[in-house]
């Protein structure tokens, strides 16, 4: 007899079950609301090989000595990492098996983002319809919240992307 499993697992043989990557179109349903975790603690590398990846040289990211003469008094993370770190927490569940993003909207940053700061997410489905181009997708349109350890909102952002109607025959096609 095969032993009733998690949500969010399924099982492969015996002895073995996978954890799932992304919930399905029906699953992410207008209205709900998704307490992303685990939180993440933004390092000083993040800043740095953000700042640097993109060629962001702006001082108030980079010179610690100019940022501590700011109104910051320290190094201020760069919007685009704060951005990313919040985005990469929504992916595991929202859009884990997403073909395509296909908009991101309506960005902005609330508050200062500092290194040491643990940011959480919290996502919240706006509305969702069948795509008329890709049969077997639907269009995704999310919320996202990103706030800091003391609850302050730090971010704002709204995302589209499209998804498969069907994860599991996603799943059976790629082994995932």
């Amino acid at each position: 007899m095969r032993k009733e499993l998690p949500r969010g697992y399924r099982h492969i043989t015996e002895g073995r079950i996978r954890e799932n990557v992304g919930l399905g179109y029906d699953d992410l349903t207008d209205g709900l609301i998704i307490e992303h975790r685990p939180g993440r603690t933004v390092t000083e590398t993040d800043n740095l090989l953000g700042t640097a990846l993109t060629g962001n040289a702006a001082p108030l990211h980079t010179d610690a000595h100019f940022a501590s003469h700011t109104e910051w008094g320290r190094l201020l993370v760069c919007g685009g990492v704060t951005l990313n770190l919040v985005a990469a927490m929504t992916v595991r569940s929202t859009s884990g098996l997403t073909l395509a993003n296909l908009a991101l909207d309506d960005i902005r940053f609330k508050a200062p983002v500092f290194v040491g700061d643990t940011l959480y997410a919290e996502t919240k489905v706006l509305n969702r319809r069948l795509s008329k181009s890709r049969p077997g997708y639907g269009i995704v349109t999310c919320r996202t919240t990103g706030h800091n350890q003391s609850g302050t909102r730090v971010l704002t952002f709204t995302r589209t992307f499209l998804i498969p109607i069907n994860p599991s025959a996603v799943r059976a096609a790629t082994d995932y």
